[in-house]
């Protein structure tokens, strides 16, 4: 391994985020999981959930649209909404769904320096009411035009920038991968070919 690659494999997961992830409920085009996993690890983020409730579990992801982000990510998928929502609980505080309603605040009047979960919903349907009725509240993006509603993975990249700009701005509110789950991923990532027990030869 060049002394490029390896420092480029440490730089990324010294800035891997714990504060934010994303889940995606019952979304149909695998293309766009691939697009949102991208800007997932474009900004930080490690572990997104992929929640089937009416779709089959996906079994691959567009490569084309991420980029094989998926490859330095973990993705976690559930079928059951109080599965997925009592695992979310256990890493994060706040639970916040894309949706439009009354009630909704503000992307950019959030605090999202704080351990938030981002979801968002099938790309004609939206968010289940099962699903958003175990949520803290919703957001929405503004918006000015005749249409009001953005391509799912486009929603969610100015959604994680936003919490990626707040972030930057409060850096001591940044969560890091604890030190053992970096050196792991690293062997993971660094010697993908080998056993965990041969790298430590």
């Amino acid at each position: 391994m060049t002394s490029e690659r390896f420092d480029k494999i440490n730089t990324v997961l010294q800035n891997r985020q714990c504060n934010t992830t994303v889940v995606l409920e019952n979304v149909n085009d695998p293309h766009n999981i691939s697009a949102v996993m991208r800007s997932c690890d474009a900004v930080g983020i490690h572990s997104i959930y992929i929640l089937n409730t009416k779709i089959p579990q996906h079994k691959k992801f567009g490569d084309r649209s991420s980029s094989s982000a998926n490859k330095w990510m973990r993705v976690q998928q559930f079928t059951e909404v109080t599965t997925c929502v009592q695992a979310l609980r256990k890493h994060f505080d706040i639970l916040l769904c894309a949706y439009l309603d009354p009630q909704a605040q503000n992307l950019y009047h959030l605090d999202l320096t704080k351990k938030t979960a981002l979801i968002f919903g099938n790309e004609v349907v939206g968010i289940s009411d099962e699903l958003k009725a175990q949520c803290d509240g919703s957001f929405l993006i503004p918006q000015i035009g005749m249409i009001q509603s953005l391509n799912i993975s486009v929603a969610c990249a100015v959604s994680i920038y936003e919490a990626f700009r707040q972030q930057q701005a409060q850096p001591k509110q940044i969560i890091p991968l604890p030190v053992t789950e970096q050196k792991s991923l690293f062997h993971t990532w660094a010697y993908p070919n080998l056993s965990s027990a041969e790298t430590n030869e």
